[in-house]
């Protein structure tokens, strides 16, 4: 299942973990999703959005 937002779409970032010695590699930085019961459509259904959604009100939650 992807790591995206349903609402906006917002998914993980990417990056390098950077040791003391300066050994590079690669990261990444998941998106924090919620499986909520949100009202689409004027029906009942899961979605999974991300907590910045739920916090600026984006979703009616059910």
């Amino acid at each position: 299942m992807a790591q995206t937002c349903e609402l906006c779409g917002k998914g993980p970032q990417f990056g390098n973990n950077i040791s003391h010695a300066h050994n590079v590699t690669r990261r990444r930085w998941n998106v924090n999703l919620q499986q909520v019961k949100a009202v689409v459509n004027g029906a009942s259904k899961r979605v999974r959005v991300c907590t910045g959604c739920i916090k600026a009100g984006k979703i009616v939650k059910a």
